[in-house]
């Protein structure tokens, strides 16, 4: 590394230029690093200290880790396999654990991999017959008996006590990174600091240039958490300025008001209920009316538990636009969902929904659907009730979005399972529409308050948490498929009870198959080893280790047939059928023509059949807690209890088990979302893995950091609302530009 400047480095200087080509080529290409200011706001994930090392007890296999560590034993020997010798390294942090560490024809290490010695470890944790390990790591050893005066120079290279590990590459380790960063702070002249001198003395915070030093060299803890304090708010305060200037925005935009009507369809749709509405659906109602009746357009986030009654909700807001003269529609993620809600609008509607036809209400709408599997002439004529205005409720799947289909009065827009669709498809729906519609988002999967702060932020927030009268409740339980095999034949005997009772079950598989084109991982079809876990076997190479692919639906139907479940009606339903197939199935399992539903997560929303009590995921680890908590959700919808069987290979005390014993705990949505939030990269919830842009947030945690979050929305709310385009602070825009970059403005741009 060399350098080749004595000038003043900023955010824009090249990495070749402080750092030498050679160096700036492996940032670039392995970290996507290329400026000065790429490399200063790529902070470090943790810090070690001497004496103060990593618990390797809570390693995961797979995981890219950096350990500082002690060498406890060396043994050189033959390898069994192959030609020449292996080299192992057993590698203690203090906590108990060990971990070790494998090097291929490399015995000459073991002249400085000596007993005793302490160092950096970093590669990735894979399993070999049980034991973890670190294969061929790149490492880098701390002075064995140097005294500090006598190891400045490492001690300067390693910031002093605390030790920062970065995010890194295995061409690209962690120390390699930490001597870059020192080269770059020598000559860094940090930018102005883009925060009004107001706002940091309110929230005192330091200056931006002293920060970043500080992340990276922190001289104490105290200055350490000054430092990540002040850059989480500039995280949080960019992001929150971007929600209130758009929230700012959408109010001061026009929008045809839709106030309800004294005696129209939804006054007699609400007298035609047989049962009366929730307190919290009464309440959001309320909300949304007055939404609706305003003259600039609705923005408002729909969040319930499963089976809270969030469509109900959404069928009075689309009736009351329907009354105003207006059309709604309702876009749901799959032709099973939009076909379920079609059919049970429908039903709500009854004469109220079949204007024209014989047995039609004189002053009703009708209700039309949309997919993407319609035959021309049915497609024909569904388009032309939906361009003429005849059809008032509109129903679909991403066909809705399509080039030809016209509205002649798009009102409202309802967006179902919001998360299964980009910015581009909703913004789509809405230039449908003459002015703005108004809009109305839903979601099943409870989202925590920071979430919601943060990604949502330029919403409105609507919350349903009471479930409505005669819901059943759900067990849910974790089978052990390995350790306890014996669980596993007590769940298909528990399934055939149910059946026995006149219930009907769902079994449920992470993929769909093993044929051309489909979801699969790889080819190799499964066995009969495999899908009864206590059965199969197998070993593996030196140093490596075996997973089986997911368990595929059409893999798992006939080995149920054959066996556990011979003799019930067992139906398959996944992604990949034909509409019509789908549809044959679906109706045959709602109309109790079919005992057991095998199907993909297709099923995950949307799907109601009362009759259906007892849920069996397999491989329940490859899915996610919301996921659970929605599959979960489509038993127990009638009068019987229901019951919800967790199967899994994880080992007990594994990370993957212990979201699987949350799940299992607890049917509050809201208490799993922070359990998810926990588990999950905060870059994932905000966004990130859809930019590639070094615009992702990095410090701020969402679960850690809800005071924070709310100073800042405070902060910027006022701000905003004093100056709405920052024309006052020029450095804050900019800023808020390179933190907030045009993409992840879009995918905060939930309306």
């Amino acid at each position: 590394m060399s350098e080749t400047t004595t000038a003043a480095t900023t955010t824009t200087t090249p990495l070749g230029k402080v750092l030498g080509d050679k160096t700036a080529k492996a940032l670039a290409e392995h970290l996507d690093l290329h400026t000065a200011g790429d490399l200063v706001y790529h902070f470090p994930r943790r810090y070690d200290e001497r004496g103060e090392h990593t618990d390797m007890r809570k390693l995961e296999v797979g995981e890219q880790v950096t350990l500082l560590a002690q060498v406890r034993s060396i043994n050189v020997r033959p390898m069994r396999q192959r030609r020449g010798s292996m080299l192992e390294v057993t590698i203690g942090d203090g906590s108990g654990a060990t971990l070790s560490c494998t090097f291929f024809n490399q015995a000459w290490r073991q002249r400085e991999l000596r007993t005793g010695r302490w160092g950096l470890f970093a590669g990735k944790v894979t399993d070999f017959r049980g034991k973890r390990q670190l294969n061929g790591p790149a490492y880098q050893l701390l002075s064995a008996d140097a005294t500090e005066d006598e190891a400045a120079e490492e001690i300067e290279e390693f910031a002093g006590a605390l030790i920062p590990v970065y995010p890194a590459a295995q061409a690209v380790p962690t120390w390699v990174i930490a001597k870059c960063v020192r080269t770059v702070l020598d000559t860094f002249q940090p930018p102005d600091d883009p925060l009004p001198p107001a706002t940091r003395a309110t929230n005192s915070l330091v200056g931006i240039g002293k920060a970043l030093h500080e992340i990276h060299r922190p001289s104490s803890k105290e200055d350490m958490y000054r430092a990540q304090y002040r850059l989480k708010w500039d995280e949080a305060f960019a992001v929150q300025l971007t929600l209130v200037q758009r929230k700012a925005r959408a109010a001061a935009a026009p929008a045809i008001a839709r106030p309800p009507a004294e005696a129209g369809l939804l006054a007699r749709f609400d007298a035609s209920l047989p049962y009366e509405l929730t307190e919290g659906q009464r309440d959001v109602g309320v909300e949304i009316a007055a939404d609706l009746a305003r003259p600039h357009p609705m923005h408002r986030l729909l969040q319930g538990e499963v089976g809270s009654g969030k469509t109900l909700v959404s069928v009075r807001a689309m009736l009351q636009v329907v009354d105003a003269g207006g059309q709604a529609a309702l876009l749901a993620p799959t032709e099973v969902l939009a076909t379920q809600h079609f059919r049970g609008i429908s039903a709500q509607l009854g004469p109220l929904g079949r204007a024209g036809e014989i047995d039609g209400g004189p002053d009703g709408t009708r209700i039309t659907l949309v997919t993407g599997s319609q035959g021309a002439k049915a497609r024909r004529a569904a388009l032309a009730t939906v361009a003429d205005g005849t059809a008032g409720i509109v129903i679909g799947t991403h066909a809705l979005l399509y080039e030809g289909v016209d509205f002649k009065d798009l009102g409202l827009v309802v967006v179902d399972e919001q998360h299964r669709f980009g910015v581009e498809q909703r913004d789509a729906l809405r230039a449908k529409a003459a002015q703005p519609p108004h809009v109305l988002v839903m979601t099943a999967t409870p989202i925590p308050r920071t979430v919601a702060m943060t990604v949502y932020g330029d919403l409105e927030t609507s919350v349903l948490s009471q479930l409505p009268r005669g819901r059943s409740p759900i067990a849910s339980h974790v089978v052990p498929a390995l350790e306890k095999p014996a669980f596993l034949d007590r769940a298909w005997r528990r399934l055939r009870e149910e059946v026995q009772k006149g219930h009907q079950a769902y079994v449920v598989c992470p993929r769909i198959g093993t044929g051309p084109g489909d979801d699969n991982e790889d080819g190799e079809p499964l066995s009969d080893a495999a899908f009864s876990p206590a059965k199969g076997g197998g070993g593996a190479a030196d140093g490596e280790s075996t997973k089986r692919p997911p368990l595929a639906v059409t893999e798992v139907a006939p080995i149920l047939e054959e066996g556990p479940l011979k003799g019930l009606r067992i139906g398959v339903l996944h992604g990949k059928l034909p509409a019509d197939e789908k549809d044959a199935v679906m109706r045959s399992f709602a109309g109790g023509d079919l005992d057991v539903l095998v199907a993909t997560t297709v099923i995950e929303v949307g799907v109601d059949v009362p009759n259906a009590t007892v849920m069996i995921i397999m491989d329940a680890d490859r899915f996610g807690v919301s996921q659970l908590h929605q599959l979960r959700g489509r038993v127990g919808r009638g009068s019987a209890a229901g019951i919800c069987l967790l199967v899994s290979e994880a080992a007990e005390g594994s990370n993957a088990r212990e979201r699987l014993e949350a799940v299992a705990s607890t049917t509050d949505g809201f208490k799993l979302s922070e359990i998810d939030l926990e588990q999950r990269r905060e870059g994932d919830v905000l966004g990130a893995s859809q930019s590639g842009r070094h615009s992702h947030l990095r410090l701020l945690s969402l679960l850690r950091d809800e005071k924070l979050i709310k100073e800042a929305r405070a902060e910027a709310a006022s701000l905003v609302e004093d100056d709405p385009t920052l024309s006052r602070y020029p450095a804050l825009a900019a800023s808020v530009t390179a933190l907030v970059d045009e993409e992840r403005a879009e995918f905060l741009e939930k309306g």
